[in-house]
């Protein structure tokens, strides 16, 4: 299939290829060639790993993908893209089911040679391979040689059925970032002495008020939508943030930041924060909770997906921040479920900070962090530590219940007898 890609421009060298660019890449995949799919997903990845384990000036031996060159060298057609938009390549899944009309089938390498793949069927095979972020320069290689192995097992399982495939390489986010400095001015790229960074200004409502009534910043806000993802920090923040439009609502006791988008995904979007102010008779004192956080998409009624947020909470007189905000397990699913419209919704917001109350100026007040004082492994070491030392007590409590014997035999004295009665 050399022609696989004959009527699209191929991306040349230092260009990131966004979803769209990605998804027609794919389109014309696989309506010029086999429905067999076969996608290798690695959880991190980078074009800086193939620079540093692949062996460089024809020192061969020592590349950690022998498999993988062969692979690219005996295919009829190739492609690799070097930078790929890390939203774009973890939206690749949903965008093979979709547009395959199957669902992915997971497998490994011994799975796979139990299976008989038919050339008229279309097919979706899903293998995961890890990838390590350890501190040692020679464990990354090693894992990667390792998956290397691993893809040429599977090739030539699937060559020596004699049936064409499409197989692709890739990951749900970089192993690697590299620090984006293309609207940092040049006299900022040498060295400053004692000169912190000055940071993108926070979302405030009123917009552009020199007394904002809220406060909202994030390093990260993402958005997916039936697992594709949407990257939202540039158009709330950065020099994009002209397309949201800010919203809200204040009084004493609740406050509203909406968020509107117009084209995410093809349709509108809303990202609406409900916050409420009570005062609390134990502490004699104001706490805002961030109550709920809502996600509206067009203007159905079935299209918001509610989301509790009542771990975020502060003081009235301070901003809450957090981490991680996310609906994910992995992140720590702070955003809990609130109706049956969220499960095709995922939300991540990383180093979340809001105020929604007695705010002064355009700096956020002192920060309460959503991370309690007591982390798991703090709770795991205090509960085994009164373990062990319930077993100690235990312990010396029977060695001191111990008590020897106070009569003993007398050998120049007569015997003890213990009378025998039938």
């Amino acid at each position: 299939h050399s022609s696989l890609w004959s009527n699209l421009a191929t991306p040349h060298e230092g260009q990131v290829v966004t979803e769209t660019q990605l998804a027609a890449l794919l389109d014309s995949a696989l309506d010029n060639g086999p429905h067999n799919v076969l996608l290798f997903l690695q959880e991190k990845l980078s074009i800086e790993d193939f620079t540093a384990y692949g062996g460089v000036f024809g020192n061969k031996p020592d590349s950690a993908f022998p498999n993988l060159e062969n692979a690219l060298a005996a295919a009829s057609s190739s492609l690799v893209l070097p930078s790929v938009d890390w939203f774009a390549a973890s939206a690749v899944p949903a965008f093979l089911k979709a547009k395959l009309g199957i669902v992915p089938l997971h497998v490994d390498q011994n799975t796979l040679q139990e299976l008989r793949l038919n050339a008229s069927l279309p097919a979706l095979l899903l293998l995961q391979l890890p990838y390590t972020t350890g501190s040692s320069l020679m464990a990354p290689k090693e894992v990667l040689t390792s998956n290397d192995e691993i893809l040429g097992q599977v090739l030539s399982a699937l060559q020596s059925e004699d049936i064409p495939y499409i197989a692709i390489l890739t990951a749900l986010r970089p192993s690697r970032v590299v620090r984006d400095i293309s609207d940092v001015s040049p006299e900022r790229l040498g060295r400053q002495l004692l000169q912190a960074e000055s940071a993108t200004s926070p979302v405030t409502y009123p917009p552009k008020s020199e007394s904002p009534e809220i406060l909202f910043w994030a390093t990260n806000l993402s958005v997916a939508i039936d697992n594709v993802w949407h990257d939202l920090t540039n158009r709330t923040f950065g020099s994009g943030s002209s397309s949201v439009t800010v919203e809200g609502f204040k009084n004493a006791s609740v406050s509203e930041l909406a968020l509107k988008y117009d084209n995410v995904g093809g349709d509108s979007l809303t990202i609406r924060f409900r916050m409420k102010s009570r005062l609390y008779p134990v502490s004699a004192r104001y706490w805002f909770t961030v109550n709920t956080v809502e996600l509206v998409r067009g203007k159905k009624p079935q299209d918001i997906a509610v989301f509790n947020a009542t771990q975020l909470t502060a003081p009235s007189i301070y901003s809450v921040s957090c981490a991680h905000v996310s609906n994910q397990p992995a992140s720590g699913a702070i955003l809990v479920p609130n109706n049956t419209f969220t499960s095709e919704w995922k939300m991540l917001i990383t180093n979340f900070q809001i105020q929604g109350f007695n705010v002064t100026g355009k700096r956020f007040s002192y920060a309460s962090d959503c991370a309690g004082f007591f982390s798991p492994g703090i709770w795991m070491g205090l509960l085994t530590s009164l373990l062990l030392v319930a077993i100690f007590t235990y312990g010396l409590h029977m060695v001191m219940s111990l008590k020897t014997m106070d009569r003993f035999d007398d050998p120049k004295g007569p015997t003890i007898s213990v009378p025998q009665t039938e």
